[in-house]
């Protein structure tokens, strides 16, 4: 464990979808007093990963893609009969690896039935998510894939403000795939158009679309 100095701090520029702050060598117990402290606020959203510390206040247009996304994920499970635990922006660490994540939204899907009732989870012997979903519209401080591979998360699905991008873990890296791993219904190319379509329509009209246009696809 590296120990506590005063920390270099470099702040993002202020942009349209989030608020950035970066800290370094910070040590993992300074970390784990920020996540008791912040333990019932809903933002920020902490990244750490060995020593760099990022901390993300999410912004409207950040929140807008990240709910008409989980939404969208929500719906399709409904209507392919999959359950699924949503366990939100719930965090994951391992001191072992001095990495600990936040992410926007993140599903139990393959892993529904061992997780659904855990109140508290453990890395070092309960899986990761099934699907971590983030939205970076400004550039992150902390590379996160490489912190979601140390700890075996499997799918990720990342929308940089203008699109998404699905990443699946293949023989110990990511790599870009055109399909959900987690719903192979479903390519990039289908929920790119999805999540424009919560961006064009008013709220209920976007929910019934949605239902419609899943029971197309499934009965296509």
């Amino acid at each position: 464990m590296s120990a506590l100095v005063e920390p270099s701090i470099q702040k993002s520029e202020t942009l349209l979808g989030e608020n950035r702050v970066v800290l370094h060598n910070i040590s993992w117990t300074t970390y784990e007093n920020l996540l008791k402290d912040l333990s019932n606020q809903s933002a920020p959203h902490l990244t750490y990963d060995q020593g760099t510390l990022e901390i993300m206040a999410p912004l409207p247009p950040h929140e807008k893609i990240n709910r008409d996304t989980e939404l969208i994920i929500r719906i399709i499970a409904a209507e392919l009969n999959i359950d699924i635990v949503s366990l939100g922006s719930t965090t994951f660490k391992r001191d072992d690896l001095e990495r600990g994540f936040e992410p926007d939204s993140c599903f139990y899907i393959k892993h529904e039935s061992i997780m659904k009732n855990k109140n508290k989870i453990d890395l070092k012997i309960d899986p990761p998510p099934d699907l971590i979903f983030e939205v970076d519209i400004t550039s992150p401080s902390i590379e996160k894939l490489p912190v979601y591979l140390h700890l075996g998360v499997p799918e990720v699905w990342r929308h940089n403000g203008t699109e998404l991008i699905i990443y699946c873990l293949v023989k110990g890296k990511y790599q870009i795939s055109n399909v959900s791993l987690a719903f192979p219904l479903l390519n990039s190319e289908e929920i790119n158009y999805l999540i424009n379509q919560g961006r064009a329509l008013k709220s209920t009209a976007f929910l019934k679309f949605l239902q419609e246009w899943i029971k197309n696809k499934i009965n296509s």
